[in-house]
């Protein structure tokens, strides 16, 4: 009974000290007193709950460190146990501190343990959490001798790691003895604690060095296992057949771990969840996780081939059942994980230090939350509560009231929070006094204000309880007041505006029911800093010189105080006065010489006083030619175009005003880049116009008000398939420097402008004053002479440009006249006689299987006898290297104008064998050729078939025939027939093709065609290099059965007989009448006919000059000009007339040679004049 009467007055004593604790909480407060005050210990700084000595650290210091007024006293508790660093010379001790170092000399294993550090002064114990210091073992497998795994073929078993225990993370490896990691797939995996688990065993799993690594990184160190043996018994070796041999029995899924239906994970909020199913069966089973109910978490993910499912960081919201489901045709099997979240402790009212006067009520909270729930747990002076008894403290779960305390009250509190993931300590300083008014800052404090500016003098005092505080300013006793003062609770006046009259002597007075504490500050206002001059912003050229000026007001009395100062970008301009400096400071100019990129920027004048400064900035602007343009694309790539584009570089301060392109070719001036085009500076692409048969590369460069920038990185090369050329020459001259001559020259077109090989041109020309036809020649050089010209007579002329690929643009007629006639004409600078030696060293190096270059030796000027024409190369093909017998081909010439030593002969017959000679020339004519030199040409690809086409179509089938090409130009190796369905629809069928091996095979029939189909064929020869152009055809397919079979069908009838038989009596009688009629002859005589149609040939054939102009009055034979210009038009081979002179490169007005070329044509050009001539009839 009486128990009982006690715990209800207690009860209500409680209650009451919570009421009386709520009216007197203005009288308790958290602060921090000052070490000037006798005050509790308090720890400042200790080690980690966990400090684990690492091999390569040389020392681990314990650390405790603590302030308290008197000085603490240190204590160490070692396992619950006194211990006494000090005691043990091996420890390194710090003066006034209970810090000691444990150094890494010696056996560290006795040291390791659990420690706890005290610090105490005459009012109380402060206590540092429990510091665990763990000394690692270096961590072993153990020495063993493990038996072979011997396993069935298409049975599961696991190779167990057992890896030691060590400081983690602890990372786990398999791998061979040669250190090759061991391949995981959905077969083979390793599970969380190491072990390698196979679903089924399979042949390539026997080997003899299985090893596991275990990895400690935070001791850097990595053991290995004794290396393991596994032998699979495969069926072959018990004697069975392949086919039963090589059949793994097939089985349902079991799980190989976990084991059971269910399993509980209980995990740490924050904390990585990892759940692992590894199933075993044939076929290998496929697993599935689900979390029953819900989706898995988002941040859910899978790995081991599916067999681990990871949720990083988990939170309490991922907590639940997870199924796992491994399965396979043959059935499945199913786990359940049962994921339970808890959490270590954390504070939800963590005790707070707290200064309380003499007989007022104090309360200490502390309490935590965590899963599962926190237990707390109270000490006094590091003491259990029970062990330090006082009769005015109860304690109600998570509170400690003191119910009127006294100044012994005072003590510390320890308060500790744990659960089974983690502890939290708290030291709570509760010190109960009663103190008058004790002001912490200096007397006769000076401040400085800047007029219109704030300023705050302070106050500091601690007194229990709180005292009041009030200014005063001078000698007056009334208190500072007003919007423009204010006094913080911390006792420090602001004042927010200063002004002049602010100026004096302050009082700062502090009172409390225990005394009261007085101090004086003075207060100086200034005038404030102010800049008068600022920096102006500024563009320079880089390279030049910069300046920047700055003026300042500020207050007299810093007249030795004042300093201007210059930033850049908010950082301190470093002044150095030496030679290599740039930077030059003097009565507030700053100058900068040299100006780089990097100095622009914002430049900062500081005016500052010790009070207060002011600042004015200005923008430095370093202008330069823009950097070179990056990242050049080359797009849309046309026959005569390409599409570029590119990134503009910094154009450093002064806008783009043009991009400049350029181009640069590899074959006629590599190296040299030409400019192609201008755009405007707003542009970041162009499509240029190109030229064909170029390979191009191209760059760009800006523009802007400074001037021209670095040219851009190339682009990659592009090459323009060849065309026609686009242009003819310009600045054509006709010139008339001899009688009875008429020269016509012109500026030629640049290589590049060529568009392709073989650029030639053809030069017409016809008198003014009469309707003649235009008279053609084709020549490669830039001029050509018309000769037995009239005198001075109007022609009008017109150049024409063409190359292998076509015509240039039709041409402007141009008018000049023939030369004027002299009585006398001489032509001193003339040589006489032909040159009289030949070039030697003649030597032919092969290019490629067309192409050669011919190297000589110049002639000596002496034996020139005159002014130097050029060189001339004559070569003759003596035979295919198919053939055996030689002869003495087509001569063909290349001319070459100017004095050189080498030249480059092009359009060779590949696999051919050539005779080669040299010879210069003057204008007499040619001297003597070299010696011959023999060369041979390498195998090429074939030429095109002359003949392909299609011989018979079926229904699904189509036959081919062709003839072997005309120059194989080399030893054919086969054919390549390709085909593709086409039908007239944009999209076409996939391309077929047929390697024929045979080269003497000229037909072949294409089966299992599409029914009344359109196909294209193609054809191409090849030789050992490679193949040649196509030959096309197209054919369509039939729908039934050919026409030749119906045919076959009709000629077998009586009738279809008789038919033909009348036709063909039909026949012969028309034939028989056509023979009579002409036999009677024509209606007009014989004269008459050779009036209309006269013989070319006995006209004039036996002139040397047939066909020519002349000075008396005969008249060219009628049709002579159109015959002779059709026989140039139609057989013209595209070689300059010129080369095919020998001796005299002279040519009459009508364009006939004069000389052995004349001779040697003139049968083939009789006869063809004579068909010209007859053709209009």
């Amino acid at each position: 009974m009486k128990s009982m009467t006690l715990h209800r007055r207690w009860r209500i004593f409680g209650i009451l000290a919570t009421v009386t604790f709520i009216c007197n909480f203005h009288t308790t407060t958290a602060v921090d007193i000052p070490l000037e005050v006798e005050q509790l210990p308090t720890i400042t700084a200790q080690s980690p709950s966990s400090l684990i000595a690492f091999p390569f650290d040389e020392s681990y210091p314990m650390t405790c460190e603590a302030k308290g007024n008197p000085m603490p006293e240190f204590r160490w508790m070692k396992n619950g146990q006194e211990f006494d660093p000090s005691s043990d010379p091996r420890l390194m001790k710090e003066e006034d501190s209970g810090t000691f170092v444990i150094p890494n000399n010696g056996n560290l294993t006795e040291y390791q343990g659990t420690y706890l550090c005290y610090a105490s002064n005459k009012l109380g114990t402060a206590t540092s959490r429990e510091i665990e210091f763990i000394v690692p073992h270096v961590p072993k497998f153990p020495k063993e001798t493990l038996d072979p795994v011997v396993v069935e073929e298409g049975q599961p078993f696991t190779l167990k790691c057992d890896p030691p225990q060590g400081i983690p993370p602890l990372q786990i490896y398999w791998m061979t003895i040669n250190l090759q990691h061991i391949e995981q797939d959905e077969r083979v995996s390793m599970s969380l604690n190491g072990d390698l688990y196979f679903s089924h065993a399979v042949e390539k799993d026997s080997r003899r060095d299985y090893c596991c690594f275990a990895a400690f990184p935070r001791i850097r160190t990595i053991v290995q296992k004794t290396a393991m043996s596994v032998v699979v018994n495969t069926k072959k070796s018990h004697g069975l057949s392949p086919e039963v041999a090589n059949a793994i029995l097939q089985r349902r899924p079991l799980l190989m771990t976990p084991s059971g239906v269910r399993t509980e994970k209980r995990l740490v909020r924050g904390d990585d969840m990892k759940l692992e199913c590894i199933p075993e069966g044939f076929p290998t089973p496929q697993v599935e996780w689900v979390k029953m109910g819900h989706k898995l978490p988002a941040r859910a993910k899978l790995e081991s081939h599916g067999k681990l499912l990871i949720v990083p960081s988990i939170e309490q919201e991922d907590s639940g059942k997870y199924m796992c489901k491994a399965k396979n045709r043959l059935g499945e099997v199913v786990h359940y994980f049962t994921v339970i979240v808890e959490e270590p402790p954390e504070w939800l009212s963590e005790p707070e230090s707290q200064l309380s006067m003499i007989g007022s009520d104090v309360l200490i909270k502390c309490s935590a939350s965590g899963t599962p729930q926190p237990a707390i747990t109270w000490r006094v002076n590091g003491l259990p509560l029970h062990e330090a008894p006082a009769a005015n403290r109860k304690v109600f779960d998570d509170t400690i009231i003191l119910h009127n305390a006294k100044a012994s009250d005072s003590a510390v509190y320890q308060c500790q929070a744990s659960n089974p993931h983690g502890t939290l300590l708290a030291n709570a300083n509760i010190m109960v006094m009663n103190l008058p008014p004790m002001i912490l800052t200096t007397q006769g404090e000076d401040y400085t204000a800047v007029e219109g500016r704030g300023v705050v003098m302070h106050c500091n005092v601690f007194s229990s309880p709180p005292s009041t505080i009030t200014w005063s300013k001078d000698d007056s006793s009334e208190s500072v007041v007003g919007p423009r003062f204010t006094v913080h609770d911390s006792g420090s006046l602001e004042i927010y505006t200063t002004e002049k009259e602010d100026t004096g002597q302050y009082t700062c007075y502090a009172k409390n029911t225990e005394g009261s504490s007085a101090i004086e500050a003075s207060l100086y206002v200034t005038d404030a800093t102010r800049i008068t001059a600022a920096p102006e912003d500024q563009q320079i050229l880089v390279g030049t010189t910069a300046q920047f000026s700055c003026l300042a007001e500020y207050d007299k009395s810093f007249s030795n105080d004042f300093e201007l100062l210059w930033e850049k970008d908010d950082m301190n301009i470093g002044l150095n006065y030496t030679e290599n400096s740039r930077f030059f400071v003097e009565d507030g100019i700053l100058q900068i010489v040299n100006v780089s990129h990097r100095d622009q920027g914002v430049y900062k004048c500081v005016g500052r006083t010790p009070v207060d400064q002011d600042t004015a900035s200005a923008l430095l602007m370093v202008l330069d030619v823009p950097d070179a343009p990056e990242h050049l694309v080359l797009s849309e790539h046309k026959t005569k175009s390409v599409k570029l584009k590119w990134t503009p570089g910094d154009n450093h301060n002064s806008s783009i005003t043009e991009f400049i392109i350029q181009y640069e070719e590899s074959q006629w001036e590599p190296g040299n880049w030409k400019e192609l085009l201008r755009v405007p500076g707003n542009h970041i692409s162009s499509v240029l116009k190109l030229h064909g048969h170029v390979d191009y590369r191209f760059r760009v460069a800006a523009v802007n008000g400074v001037g021209r920038g670095r040219p851009s990185e190339p682009t990659e090369r592009y090459k323009t398939p060849p065309t026609a050329p686009d242009k003819n020459p310009e600045n054509i001259k006709i010139e008339g420097h001899l009688p009875h001559e008429m020269d016509i020259n012109w500026e030629p077109l640049l290589p590049i402008e060529h568009n392709g090989p073989g650029l030639e041109y053809i030069v017409s020309y016809r008198r003014q004053d009469l309707e003649d036809d235009w008279k053609k020649h084709t020549v490669k050089r830039h001029s050509f002479v018309v000769k037995k010209t009239p005198t001075f007579v109007p022609y009008e002329i017109k150049i024409q440009t063409r190359n292998n690929q076509g015509w240039g643009p039709e041409p402007t007629v141009v008018t000049g006249y023939s030369g004027e006639d002299s009585f006398f004409w001489t032509c001193p600078q003339e040589s006489k006689t032909v040159p009289s030696a030949a070039p030697e060293d003649v030597a032919v190096v092969l290019m490629n299987s067309s192409a050669v270059k011919v190297s000589w030796t110049r002639v000596n000027k002496d034996k020139l006898h005159g002014h130097l024409g050029g060189y001339r190369i004559n070569w003759w093909r003596l035979r295919s290297l198919l053939d055996l017998k030689k002869s003495h081909g087509h001569k063909q010439t290349l001319t070459l104008p100017g004095d050189r030593n080498h030249a480059i002969v092009p359009k060779l017959q590949a696999f051919s064998e050539y005779s080669l000679i040299v010879m210069t020339f003057n204008g007499r004519g040619n001297g003597p050729g070299s010696h011959p030199v023999n060369f041979k040409t390498p195998e090429g690809v074939p030429e095109k078939n002359p003949v392909f086409k299609v011989t018979d179509t079926q229904k699904h089938t189509v036959s081919l025939a062709w003839a072997p090409p005309s120059e194989p130009n080399g030893i054919l190796t086969g054919y390549l027939l390709a085909y593709q369905l086409i039908n007239n629809t944009e999209e076409v069928g996939q391309l077929q093709s047929i390697d024929i091996s045979k080269p003497d095979t000229t037909k072949w029939t294409l089966r299992d065609l599409e029914p009344l189909s359109k196909y294209k064929f193609h054809l191409r020869s090849c030789t050992r290099v490679g193949c040649g152009p196509n030959s096309s055809e197209e054919s369509t397919t039939t729908l039934e059965a050919s026409l030749a079979s119906i045919h076959g069908g009709i000629s077998n009838q009586g009738w279809f007989i008789g038919l033909l038989c009348a036709i063909a009596l039909l026949t012969l009688i028309v034939l028989i009448a056509c023979f009579v009629n002409r036999n009677k002859g024509g209606k007009y005589s014989v004269k008459e006919k050779e009036d209309l149609h006269p013989d070319v040939e006995s006209q004039g054939m036996n002139d040397d000059t047939f066909c020519e102009y002349s000075d008396n009055d005969e008249k060219p034979l009628k049709g002579s000009h159109r015959s002779l210009s059709r026989e140039i038009k139609a057989g013209d081979s595209g070689d300059s007339l010129v080369d095919y002179a020998e001796e005299d490169t002279h040519f009459n007005e009508d364009g006939s040679f004069i000389g052995e070329y004349a001779g040697r044509k003139e049968k083939r050009m009789s006869s063809e004049i004579k068909a010209a001539a007859q053709s209009p009839a």
